[in-house]
């Protein structure tokens, strides 16, 4: 049953929502390019400012957040410096560490990205993709079995780099089942149909066809809903919320089926949508929200942050009165 709208958003600062995945740091050099380089033929660029943000797990991190729930990591990084720089990024903007894990044989996942003027020139990926170590998987999952009963809702972020794996998804998930607390997944392609038994999946139209091995119509009026209807069953989750881009989003929950069109913006970047997306369905969810509420909000939100550029949180204030205004 809905709450209303005031109520629902004032709910949400009820909330504990456990982020469990591949936490990363997102870092930015911009400068300038005058000339190229005598050694080979690429552009200098003469830096201006650096700066490092959270990415990955971080952003949904960061929309549970301003949404105004309590937003915990769940996460392994390394000991070195960029790890350092997680931790402390973490604890300047007020977010839960207490599921975080360091780990001295694993490096801290970086995504740094050399911009001149408004141009990307490069990005420069540090990670690894390999598993973390048995040891560090117990302790991930003895961590999220801690902390789950004090919270409403888990988010499963896997962006494939290593800190979720099969043994862990299934351990993790089995006791929030028992817990009755509800899981909701932003997977990827090397553990899409490992995510049995979960709450709300929610892939997006290229993750469902690549994760499956299907392609099919998705224009084509009922081929959407048969291949949602196979993965529930092959995969017995509960529900369903596929983001379709430009078309909108999808939602098959508690035997209702709900399709939405995007709402037209201006888009300045689609960065970071996904995350706004599955931080919105994960708390309606835990506050036991209806399909047509949680797709309708999710969907609003993940268009809104696409009118900025860069990969932003949500404006909590501006989701309320859209909103409001369009009667979600």
């Amino acid at each position: 049953m809905n709450t209303s709208l005031p109520d629902l958003f004032s709910r949400f600062s009820t909330l504990r929502v456990l982020v469990i995945g591949d936490v990363m740091l997102d870092a930015y050099v911009w400068g300038r390019v005058e000339r190229i380089s005598p050694e080979a033929p690429v552009p200098v660029v003469t830096v201006n400012r650096r700066e490092v943000r959270l990415g990955g797990a971080g952003n949904v991190l960061l929309n549970v957040q301003a949404l105004g729930a309590e937003a915990i990591i769940c996460s392994v990084v390394g000991t070195d410096l960029a790890g350092d720089q997680l931790h402390q990024q973490l604890i300047e903007r007020g977010l839960n560490c207490d599921g975080l894990i360091r780990s001295a044989s694993r490096i801290t996942t970086i995504k740094e990205r050399i911009i001149a003027g408004s141009q990307q020139v490069v990005r420069v990926d540090t990670e690894t993709d390999k598993y973390i170590t048995h040891a560090e998987r117990t302790q991930l999952i003895a961590t999220a079995k801690s902390l789950i009963p004090s919270c409403q809702v888990v988010i499963f972020e896997d962006y494939d780099k290593g800190v979720l794996s099969h043994e862990a998804i299934a351990e993790i998930t089995a006791f929030a089942n028992q817990q009755n607390v509800p899981t909701v997944v932003d997977p990827k392609k090397r553990h899409f149909l490992d995510y049995e038994h979960t709450t709300l999946f929610k892939p997006n139209l290229k993750e469902l066809k690549e994760g499956l091995k299907v392609d099919f119509n998705v224009d084509e009026p009922g081929e959407l809903a048969h291949i949602v209807a196979q993965l529930q069953s092959r995969m017995s989750v509960l529900g369903t919320l596929i983001t379709l881009s430009e078309r909108g989003v999808f939602i098959d929950l508690n035997g209702e089926q709900v399709q939405l069109p995007a709402h037209v913006r201006k888009i300045a970047d689609v960065s970071g949508a996904g995350d706004t997306v599955i931080s919105i369905a994960a708390c309606c969810v835990a506050l036991r929200q209806s399909p047509q509420r949680i797709a309708g909000l999710s969907n609003l939100g993940g268009g809104l942050v696409c009118e900025s550029v860069g990969v932003v949180p949500i404006d909590k204030t501006r989701l309320f009165e859209e909103a409001v205004r369009l009667g979600i």
